[in-house]
């Protein structure tokens, strides 16, 4: 009996280890989709019905309205789809999994918690609102169907290509992190929306 097990021991200590897959599983396939298209339905109520002059309101002159955050949302769709063109565009790391442990966690804390305001990176902060309610909307249909397209469809290997992320505290992200950030950021700013909304002085 002794022998036997210590003969199960020394192959199970021998085994190869085997490396996590840099390919989307088929459940964080189903989180990214399902973030994608959940985000999409709240954006999509909240913004249901707003008339020009809610659209255009703002609490304070620092404060973005309901369209800003909107356009907002829509800028930032486009420029982390092309971070994930820039991640697959670099060459694949080997250690990807060492350098990008535990971020799919901070993810999904930091990006939904709107206790902590953060600077939006220049290019898809909404200066001067240039869209219309319909434009915006029209825009983002056509953005998060390509996204949610790829997300459903794609077998490449996202998670072992990396490259830096909007905020330097964050360090490097992968392909399949940005991805996961499009949504995730959706819904933070589907919050502030709805914060604007519940503002004393929003037009009725």
């Amino acid at each position: 009996m002794k022998i036997a097990l210590l003969s199960v021991l020394c192959l199970a200590a021998s085994a190869p280890s085997f490396a996590a897959s840099a390919q989307m599983t088929s459940e964080e396939r189903a989180k990214v989709v399902g973030y994608l298209r959940d985000s999409q339905k709240e954006f999509l109520s909240y913004v249901d019905g707003v008339s020009e002059e809610q659209w255009k309101w703002k609490s304070a002159p620092d404060r973005w309205s309901v369209g800003e955050t909107a356009e907002h949302i829509v800028l930032a769709e486009g420029f982390l789809l092309d971070l994930v063109k820039k991640a697959m565009a670099s060459a694949p790391d080997p250690d990807w999994e060492a350098k990008t442990k535990g971020k799919t966690a901070m993810l999904e804390r930091i990006l939904v918690d709107r206790s902590h305001p953060v600077q939006a990176p220049e290019p898809i902060r909404p200066e001067h609102l240039t869209l219309t309610r319909d434009q915006v909307i029209a825009r983002f249909k056509e953005l998060r169907a390509r996204t949610i397209e790829f997300a459903e469809t794609t077998d490449l290997p996202l998670k072992e290509h990396i490259t830096d992320g909007p905020f330097p505290q964050m360090g490097p992200l992968n392909a399949y992190h940005f991805m996961l950030y499009i949504p995730l950021h959706n819904i933070r700013h589907d919050k502030q929306i709805a914060e604007v909304k519940a503002t004393p002085g929003y037009p009725k």
